[in-house]
């Protein structure tokens, strides 16, 4: 710029050399423009990469938590996390990245190209540019704790959804449509009035950078007004020169500024939203890998399969002061079935989770196979066991693919590859699963049986059918231990008792932990464990229990009829 205007000054300037100056700065522009296309699809690849493993070590953190973790965060924060926060991030990295490397390079080569030129111009551009940066300042001090809210409201919209999706029935048998349709108004209100602070804030940034540009044009227009007016006739010229020089680098100086305005508008919440993943990705999960793979051996040196022991076992949880089990001592011997029964709040469900480690034990031991369980690695741990939860859990997928869950070959059974699986074991062995938890009678009426269509969250079929299924994947794993916690409440008693039966026969050499509010489903256990406020007050069997556990009559007598009790 600086070599065409002094060529245009100088009398005798062949019309040759403005081409040639002109046209290197116009290869230079195109050269520009040519780099800015590749480093565009680099950042935009870099973000998009960068977004897909955050979002995979996210996912796999999360799946490593326990209870404990997950009460720390909701399942709506986590998603917004997962999704919203992420794509904050990645917003930032594929357009703020650029705008913050490119800025400050072509300020300081602009404020290079115009040192020397004159002091007061020099002053002028000084003047502009911190009161750019006192602006930016107070704005990043308005707006930050705002995006922190914002992404917290987020959180919360997210959660009124959910629970307003999972929970349809309830509010339409309870006609509490405007009930919900209240609290999600009140939630969309505050991150609406929360968004529009922060947009007005920052819809303040572009009017100030163009009069703040503006108001230096102006300022170097009328310095060197001045400056030409009272200099010589020798030096107008190279003021002029100057002026005009100054004028084109200093709307640079301010239009870097302006690009890294965009970078404070993106910044913010990018920066919340890192924080809130960081705060993810460094929680430690309670529960930690041991280094065991495999059990004791008895003393004729066979592995131990399937047996469990409880050694005086108490548990706390993390939030409460109250211990939840209080001394709590047992042993499964391998193939037994012991049942566990008690009141609302005795710790029935609370002890069966201390076995696939859900929660460690605060006091005592938990060992399987002779070894505290502390020391398995979670995977050889947990490929013993058989979990039937309380709230049976549906994948979206077909009946197989939920009662095979974790077999990456039974997604359906009759799509696999034949030279990657054996379709046919697999499928025998689904069925065989299913006939153990009574489900044929059902599944057999489906479309297409065990390929049938299997909602997300099981909405197709009833809880009983559901809870049939839980039991079914259960069996599938032939596991060493099956952990029951009241997984039979939704059945009626024929087919309870169907199912214990075909469980006995079935299953017999797998150690079977059973909660249960009914009787008759635990009557005939090996063992029965009565607990009382978290204590055992009654372990034998059922008929000892009827002589010698007055909270375990009580329960008995206040479900079946004497006649009952005495078969």
């Amino acid at each position: 710029m600086a070599d065409i205007t002094r060529l245009v000054e100088t009398p005798g300037s062949e019309m040759r050399d403005i081409w040639i100056a002109g046209g290197k700065m116009l290869a230079v522009s195109l050269g520009a423009v040519v780099c800015m296309v590749f480093i565009s699809l680099i950042v935009a690849r870099v973000g998009a990469s960068f977004s897909q493993r955050l979002r995979s070590l996210e996912f796999r953190r999360v799946e490593s938590f326990g209870p404990a973790e997950m009460s720390r965060f909701s399942s709506a924060s986590l998603i917004t996390r997962s999704t919203n926060d992420i794509t904050q991030i990645q917003m930032f990295m594929t357009m703020g990245l650029v705008l913050l490397v490119q800025s400050p390079i072509m300020a300081v080569w602009a404020v290079l190209k115009i040192a020397g030129k004159g002091f007061e111009w020099t002053l002028a551009t000084g003047v502009a540019v911190a009161v750019l940066m006192v602006a930016i300042v107070i704005l990043m001090a308005l707006v930050m704790p705002k995006f922190k809210a914002m992404q917290s409201l987020t959180d919360n919209i997210n959660r009124v959804s959910r629970e307003n999706l999972t929970g349809l029935r309830v509010v339409r048998a309870y006609n509490a449509e405007a009930y919900q349709e209240a609290k999600f108004d009140k939630a969309n209100i505050d991150l609406t009035e929360t968004q529009l602070f922060t947009n007005r804030s920052m819809s303040v940034m572009m009017p100030l950078m163009n009069t703040v540009m503006n108001g230096l044009m102006l300022a170097v227009y009328w310095i060197g007004a001045y400056l030409i007016d009272a200099a010589g006739m020798m030096d107008k010229l190279t003021l002029f020169s100057n002026m005009v020089v100054f004028s084109s680098y200093s709307v640079q100086v301010i239009m870097s500024f302006l690009m890294m305005s965009m970078v404070f508008v993106l910044w913010p919440r990018a920066d919340v939203s890192a924080k809130r993943i960081l705060e993810v990705l460094n929680t430690k999960p309670s529960v930690t890998d041991g280094e065991r793979a495999d059990g004791e051996r008895d003393a004729s040196g066979r592995a131990l399969r399937g047996e469990v022991e409880f050694r005086d076992v108490s548990f706390t949880y993390p939030d409460s002061r109250e211990p939840m089990l209080e001394h709590v001592s047992f042993k499964a011997e391998p193939g037994q079935t012991v049942a566990f029964i008690g009141s609302t709040g005795s710790g029935k469900s609370t002890l069966v989770n201390l076995v696939p480690r859900f929660y460690d034990a605060t006091e005592g031991q938990v060992l399987v196979d002779g070894v505290d369980v502390r020391d398995y690695t979670l995977k050889a741990l947990r490929d013993r066991i058989g979990y039937v939860p309380q709230r049976s859990v549906m994948f979206k997928g077909t009946v197989a693919s939920n009662v095979a869950y974790g077999d990456k070959d039974a997604r359906s059974t009759s799509s696999i590859d034949k030279a990657t699986a054996d379709t046919s074991s697999i499928a025998d062995s689904v069925h065989a699963a299913i006939d153990v938890a009574q489900a044929s009678e059902f599944i057999d009426k489906m479309p297409r049986g065990i390929d049938s269509d299997i909602a997300q969250g099981g909405s197709n079929v009833s809880g009983g059918q559901k809870q049939r299924l839980s039991i079914a994947r259960a069996v599938w794993r032939h596991p060493e231990i099956l952990v029951f916690d009241d997984s039979f409440s939704a059945l009626d008693f024929r087919t309870d008792r169907e199912v214990r039966e075909a469980l006995a026969r079935e299953c017999a050499d797998s150690t079977k932990l059973i909660v249960a509010q009914r009787i008759g489903t635990i009557m005939h256990a090996d063992q029965i464990i009565v607990l009382d406020g978290g204590r055992v007050v009654g372990h034998g069997t059922h008929k000892e229990l009827l002589n010698t556990c007055d909270v375990y009559r009580e329960i008995a007598e206040s479900q079946l009829s004497q006649s009952e009790l005495a078969a």
